[in-house]
């Protein structure tokens, strides 16, 4: 009878702790949420936590899965690199600019899962960088038309042109990168830049993570 007791509670206690873990949903479908709906989600770190500080005021990071991705705000920096799988338990928010977020209220919030997945940039035209790519890790390539310009302490605008209409890139200045020592970032260059789409104010904008997201392109 002490075994059949023991049993059942370990049942009772399984099925309590599987019913305490939220439901996963897409990423696609948390940007598609009401605000300040609480979400669950998995997915690959894009943008490592902390990267973007100077910009983005907090430790957050970048996640993305096969529907989307999305900015997770967070207070406290947390050991998460390129590649990682994570899930995520956050409110779905409209931060103080403009950009759709997941706001976490505590790093126990952030399980780092087993697994690891590199996440290709999409291409899209410089015109095209909006609220449709918002949270996606992105690629651009197109001539500078503007900038380099200092906006320290929080980073560097340049603006670059396909053909198709303008888009900024900012550059955190956490990320290190100081486009004014890139000799090739110039008006009248054609750059390559892989970063995530996001927004600031008005402004769509692309935000590299390293100096290896920005190259001369031909």
């Amino acid at each position: 009878m002490r075994h059949r007791y023991i049993n059942q509670l370990l049942l009772v206690t399984a099925l309590v702790a599987g019913s305490i873990q939220a439901e996963t949903v897409s990423i696609a479908d948390a940007r598609a949420a009401t605000w300040d709906t609480e979400v669950t989600v998995e997915g690959y770190v894009t943008v490592p936590a902390g990267k973007f500080v100077a910009s983005t005021f907090d430790q957050g990071f970048a996640l993305q899965d096969d529907t989307a991705g999305i900015y997770v705000s967070l207070q406290e920096n947390l050991p998460l690199n390129y590649h990682h799988r994570v899930r995520v338990t956050g409110t779905v928010k409209d931060d103080t600019f403009g950009q759709l977020i997941l706001q976490t209220s505590a790093t126990t919030d952030v399980t780092i899962l087993k697994g690891a997945s590199r996440i290709t940039a999409r291409p899209v035209a410089t015109i095209d960088v909006g609220e449709a790519t918002e949270g996606l890790l992105v690629e651009v390539t197109g001539t500078v038309v503007r900038g380099p310009i200092d906006d320290l302490p929080y980073g560097f605008s340049v603006f670059v042109d396909d053909g198709s209409g303008e888009t900024q890139i900012f550059i955190p200045a956490s990320t290190g990168v100081n486009p004014f020592k890139i000799g090739y970032i110039k008006p009248g260059a054609k750059i390559r830049v892989t970063g995530l789409s996001s927004q600031f104010e008005n402004k769509l904008e692309v935000l590299p993570r390293n100096g290896g997201d920005i190259h001369r392109a031909k």
